[in-house]
This record gives structure tokens, sequence and C-alpha cells, in this order.
């Protein structure tokens, strides 16, 4: 997988990638990871990309003109799956969404910034909208670095037993089970025995019940 990430702020994005299993991702050569700024494809003065909104009001909106040009240059050199926008406004990124993208060969990511960018940008090349939650960020960058882990790490060969992501929260509409691991106690508080019984059946059964009953008392709404 290649993702091309577009940004007025690159710095603010490497060090999610510097560690970890994104790090062993990119070293792997299981995905590239590519920053672009903004301010290199505009021929404004003190590289500007932003203005004033039409219509007045507070806040400034990225130019539609090195955004163009940007993501037409990326466009020349191979072909993309999608080109997502980093929005508040957007669907918001859940596992099913995570596990489709990851499926996907090359990616374009836009991270808004300020008041976010001019329509015609979304009109004209954006082909999905992601959001991170119903909350406002003051840009697209810690958005898009959620979107990357998530979609990375399902990638096959990334973690390092890859059944791992099969069994995470949210991947067939349950919450995760309890885990535990050793002291098998620890100041009075015992490990259920069904766990070190090496009854694999009923290890699984007793799991499928947990995710069971969590998901019933946190987050009823993933079994309607």
């Amino acid at each position: 997988m290649r993702i091309d990430i577009i940004t007025v702020l690159p710095e603010l994005l490497r060090s999610p990638f510097e560690a970890s299993i994104l790090k062993r991702a990119i070293e792997k050569d299981l995905v590239e990871v590519h920053f672009h700024n903004i301010r290199d494809y505009t021929d404004k003065s003190y590289n500007q990309v932003d203005d004033y909104q039409f219509g007045g009001g507070a806040g400034m909106v990225l130019m539609i003109e090195p955004i163009d040009k940007c993501i037409s240059k990326l466009k020349e050199e191979r072909d993309y799956d999608d080109i997502i926008y980093m929005t508040p406004d957007g669907e918001t990124l859940n596992q099913k969404i995570a596990n489709g993208i990851s499926l996907q060969k090359n990616l374009i990511i836009l991270c808004g910034h300020y008041k976010g960018v001019d329509q015609r940008v979304r009109d004209l090349f954006i082909t999905r909208e992601i959001s991170v939650g119903d909350y406002v960020l003051s840009g697209g960058e810690l958005g898009a670095a959620i979107l990357c882990d998530a979609i990375i790490r399902l990638i096959p060969g990334v973690l390092n037993n890859e059944t791992s992501a099969l069994t995470d929260t949210f991947q067939d509409n349950l919450l995760a089970p309890p885990v535990y691991t050793r002291p098998a106690e620890y100041k009075g508080m015992k490990v259920p025995e069904v766990l070190l019984s090496g009854n694999f059946p009923k290890i699984e059964e007793w799991r499928e019940n947990e995710a069971q009953k969590r998901t019933e008392k946190l987050r009823p709404d993933l079994l309607e």
C-alpha cells in the first residue's frame, strides 16, 4: 500500500510513523507513506496557501490552486483507489471502514486546516470524506494519523500475529472480552479458572460470552 498525505504541517505527522507498528510496517516495505507540503505548490508570496472566505466570517480557507497542483501531480504518477478528505462532517470512521480501506493499494489523504478547504476541492477531487468523531480538531493531521494506524495494522504481515487483528474490538460488532496475563493471582484477584484450564473450546466459549456481556453493558447500540 502507498499512502500520500497532503498537509500544511508535515512535521506534525512524522512522529506517529517513526515508532512501533507503523515504523515496522514501513521498514518491512509493506506500506509507503509520503508527506506533501501544500506550501511547495503555491506561487504566492510567503508561501501563502490560505485566504479569507468569500462572504465574510472568521477563519481562513485553504485555496484550491496549490491543492489542485499537488493532487494532479500525484495522479499523473499513479492511479488512486480513493482521495480521502479528513473532515468533521465526513462519515465517522469505524472498523468496517478501516477493513475496507486496508485492502486498497494507493490512497491520498488530504488534511484540512483552519476553516477547511475551498468547497471546489471537495467537489472536484475528493472521493470519500472521513471523520474521527463528532468534535473539531485544529487540523486533519491527527485524524489522518488515526486513520493510517487503523488501516496499516490490518495489512497482512504488519502484526506479528495476523490473527490478532481479527479478534479486536468491533471486528464482529462486539467489544473484546477481558484479557489477563501473569501472575495468575495478584493481591487476592485471580484470573478466571477457565483461562488456566487449557480447554480451548471452553476458553473460546467464555470469551464469546464475556464479549457479549461487555457489549450489552457498555455499547448496547452495537447489538441493534
